[in-house]
């Protein structure tokens, strides 16, 4: 990248313009796709508040993380979430819940799976539709109704 390219706007907008990708309809989007953004979104998130609340070794980081960034955990998150959502997140979040993955990990229920596989789903959506105030907003407020105060 040239020293002289001044980039604008928020993260996702840098990102489009460095790697120049264009405009994409974030509705057709297959929801595995939307929740492997997602998931990513949720992970930087609640490393990024790890981080800034302990600087720690990287393994005492990672376990602080993991007790969030799970299904179960966000399972519980979206379940006090549900009624926070607009029709069009709720939406997406059952796209992503319904979806059909072939791998779950061993631990973690199917169930907590899905509406995991569900949140991330609508986190990416919103991800890249550049909401991220929105983004920040549930999880904040999904955590704290969960009583996971990070």
């Amino acid at each position: 990248m040239e020293e002289s390219v001044r980039l604008h706007g928020s993260m996702l907008e840098q990102i489009k313009q460095v790697f120049g990708c264009g405009e994409a309809d974030v509705r057709a989007y297959s929801p595995l796709a939307l929740a492997y953004i997602g998931d990513a979104v949720y992970d930087l998130v609640i490393r990024t508040v790890v981080v800034e609340r302990a600087n720690r070794s990287s393994n005492e980081l990672h376990k602080r993380a993991i007790r969030y960034v799970n299904a179960k955990a966000q399972a519980q998150i979206i379940e006090e979430l549900l009624e926070e959502l607009t029709e069009d997140e709720l939406a997406v979040y059952k796209r992503g819940r319904n979806a059909k993955s072939y791998t779950i990990p061993r631990n973690a229920s199917p169930a907590d799976y899905r509406k995991a596989t569900g949140m991330e789903a609508l986190l990416g959506y919103l991800y890249l539709q550049d909401k991220l105030e929105r983004v920040l907003y549930l999880i904040r407020t999904g955590l704290q109704k969960a009583e996971l105060e990070l």
